[in-house]
């Protein structure tokens, strides 16, 4: 009998093909989901925006009336601009990967990729007319 295992000491280097850090760039889908995942930054700063102005709210009428003059500034309407856009291409992208992350079935039956993508875009509807609609005054 041999008392050898057959176990190296150190384990053999895997081939690894070199993968520039722009591998993303080539393909349109590949630099969509990238940037999906990018927008996530603009949608976590407008949340933090809408926690700042509740804030302000609740501090009084001096305090949102700073709050305005600061939104009111060329600067933070270029801000919500650009967050706008991005998080218009967060969540179209979203909606149209929401059937490929979950696999919704009915009576066994496989639900079709456009009826919940079309679903996605109706319950935002809805909510976006009732948010106007409070916001506009009834």
């Amino acid at each position: 009998m041999t008392t050898e295992s057959g176990y190296t000491l150190y384990h053999p280097k895997w081939y690894r093909h070199p993968v520039s850090v722009w591998w993303w760039l080539s393909s349109w889908r590949y630099m969509k989901f990238v940037l999906r995942e990018l927008t996530s930054v603009p949608v976590a700063i407008f949340s933090l925006l809408t926690l700042w102005q509740v804030r302000s709210l609740a501090n009084g009428p001096e305090a949102y009336a700073r709050f305005e003059t600061w939104m009111s500034s060329p600067l933070a309407v270029s801000l919500n601009v650009l967050i706008f856009v991005a998080v218009l291409f967060h969540t179209q992208t979203w909606f149209l990967a929401a059937p490929k992350a979950m696999e919704v079935r009915l009576s066994g039956k496989r639900v079709p990729d456009i009826l919940i993508v079309v679903s996605n875009y109706i319950g935002w509807g809805v909510v976006s007319a009732v948010v106007a609609w409070f916001w506009l005054g009834r």
